[in-house]
């Protein structure tokens, strides 16, 4: 059996089409995820038991727990799902995978999902170029879906062909009977099949096919059988590569799971293979109603009862230390910064208060954490003037557009709490406090995006290879620190619980922002006029001070409605 040079650029590409695949398909999530898919996961995982059914449900359905836990990571990516609500249905997908080595065992064949592929492309294409935005990011989740599994087939069809060299593992038979030293080797055997073929399923149906042939004892593919469960960890985490910190902290979740698992059952290894026999007896009288031919694959039976105990125990051992778990993958997955985590809302994520009045107290807490995202916004807008890296100019981009997303989800979820509040019996006083809010958010969401415009218009800037004169680099730049100021002057004054707006100096900053802008554009046009602007870098030049002057109104407003005017 060869393998050459061509054969290992074939498997990175393999690798890159699957890793490819997730991304689309995470990306896909995101944007098509609304309220209404983020209710039905919380149901479906809203308590561990209802997680780990739901692991054990989607697994035995697409026949891959290495799917289901790709799948799990990009659903924590997109936000829809907790670090404790994945790990449960991580519970459950290694539960689930046990069925696919029953039906190896029962009927002789394994249902390929990646099959069905093609078709799902044929569905998920024409939705891409819709003009409908819903319909087109739901295309991006089934295109990214199919080429995910079209990956792990190019991985698995990349990989040396053991299923048909099984003559390449025949001398490890010669190595069982060491006691725990062999476990342990045939432990690692079978993590590394899983990682080389990428599907613990796959792994599973080579081990019960040695086992079948006779090239293995029992014990000895028992063993393996634990090295795939490590082994189809790595999976998730080659998928939470690219995903923030939260994915990586339930692949890792995954790995530490399946990794106590073994370590448990090294230890009884010998006890577990004899309870194993024990009640196989039993059991084989049971079996034989639904396969009549159980007797000529008794040790392929075994085998799979050995998988599903070893799961079932290892899954009830550890569901009652989830937040436990939760609390280690926190501590050793760091975030790199700001942007690899997901953001959660602080104060009134658990909920309507016990009054209105404490309620819209909490939402004024996130308004002020809503005021600090937009202010990181805010700082990072001059920069993009003085950075000429185009590495950093990236990072800035990048930066800006997390901090709208950030927005736009504040400006659903604080949205969303104060309708509930107002559905209970509220004062005057308090049905105002709540319109003010509700208008207040708009603004600063509205805030987010046009920084986000303004981030767009000099990336255009920079990719048509135009360049401000120093001139407007500095008019730009004492236009942001006026827009600072006045944005500052908001903060204290929304800090003050809204009792102490001045609304006669906030339109002070108002009108300054407005004549700095008349100012720029007087000159702009007599510039362009004379040729002492070129055009192309100038329309940018005054879309970008433009974007700015919104920006003020956008201050204003909030103070009006802080101030009672809506």
């Amino acid at each position: 059996m060869e393998f050459g040079i061509l054969d290992f650029f074939k498997l990175v590409g393999a690798l890159g089409f699957f890793i490819y695949g997730m991304k689309i398909m995470s990306d896909g999530i995101q944007k098509v995820a609304g309220n209404k898919m983020r209710e039905i996961l919380s149901a479906m995982t809203s308590n561990r038991l209802k997680g780990v059914f739901t692991g054990f449900f989607v697994t035995s359905l697409i026949q891959s727990s290495s799917a289901t836990t790709v799948m799990l990571v990009s659903f924590v990516n997109a936000g829809l799902l907790s670090l404790k609500e994945a790990i449960g249905v991580i519970m459950g997908a290694n539960i689930g995978t046990t069925v696919t080595a029953w039906l190896i065992a029962i009927f002789g064949f394994k249902v390929k999902i990646g099959e069905m592929a093609l078709p799902i492309i044929a569905f998920g294409l024409p939705m891409m170029f819709t003009n409908k935005d819903k319909l087109k990011s739901l295309g991006e989740v089934l295109v990214g879906f199919a080429l995910l599994f079209m990956g792990l087939d190019a991985l698995k069809a990349s990989v040396p062909d053991l299923k048909h060299n099984t003559e390449v593992l025949e001398f490890l038979g010669s190595y069982a009977g060491n006691g725990i030293l062999s476990v342990l080797l045939f432990i690692g055997v079978g993590t590394l099949i899983t990682i080389i073929v990428q599907s613990s399923s796959a792994a599973m149906a080579l081990t019960l096919t040695l086992l079948y042939k006779g090239v293995i004892p029992f014990e000895v593919a028992a063993a393996m059988v634990l090295g795939e469960n490590i082994g189809t960890t790595i999976t998730a985490n080659l998928a939470a590569i690219i995903a923030n910190v939260h994915a990586k902290r339930a692949a890792r979740a995954h790995f530490i799971f399946n990794v106590f698992g073994v370590i448990w059952m090294i230890l009884v290894f010998p006890y577990f293979l004899k309870l194993i026999d024990n009640i196989w007896e039993p059991f084989q009288n049971w079996m034989q109603s639904i396969s009549p031919d159980i007797d000529k694959s008794k040790e392929e039976f075994q085998l799979s009862l050995f998988h599903t105990f070893f799961n079932l125990i290892n899954t009830f051992l550890l569901i009652w230390f989830v937040p436990v778990i939760a609390k280690i993958v926190t501590k050793m997955v760091k975030p790199k910064d700001e942007m690899d985590q997901e953001f959660h809302l602080e104060y009134i994520a658990g909920g309507v208060m016990g009054t209105p009045e404490l309620s819209i107290l909490e939402a004024r807490k996130e308004i002020s954490k809503f005021l600090d995202v937009v202010e990181k916004q805010l700082k990072l807008l001059p920069k993009l003037l003085i950075t000429h890296d185009e590495k950093k100019l990236n990072k800035i981009y990048k930066k800006i557009a997390f901090y709208e997303e950030v927005t736009d989800r504040m400006e659903q979820e604080i949205a969303d709490y104060l309708a509930k509040v107002a559905e209970g019996e509220l004062s005057e006083q308090s049905s105002a406090k709540i319109r003010a809010m509700i208008s207040i958010i708009n603004d600063l969401e509205k805030i987010g995006d046009t920084c986000y415009q303004i981030a767009k218009t000099i990336e255009r800037k920079q990719n048509h290879k135009l360049y401000f004169l120093p001139e407007q680099r500095e008019n730009l730049n004492k236009y942001y620190e006026l827009l600072f100021e006045a944005f500052q002057f908001l903060k204290h004054s929304l800090n003050d619980n809204f009792d102490n707006i001045d609304l006669e100096q906030a339109k002070k900053w108002e009108n300054k922002i407005n004549a700095f802008r008349d100012k720029l554009r007087k000159e702009y046009l007599r510039k362009i006029e004379k040729g002492k602007y070129k055009l192309e870098s100038g329309v940018i030049y005054s879309d970008v001070f433009s974007n700015i002057e919104k920006i003020g109104d956008f201050i204003y407003n909030v103070e009006e409605a802080a101030a009672g005017k809506v």
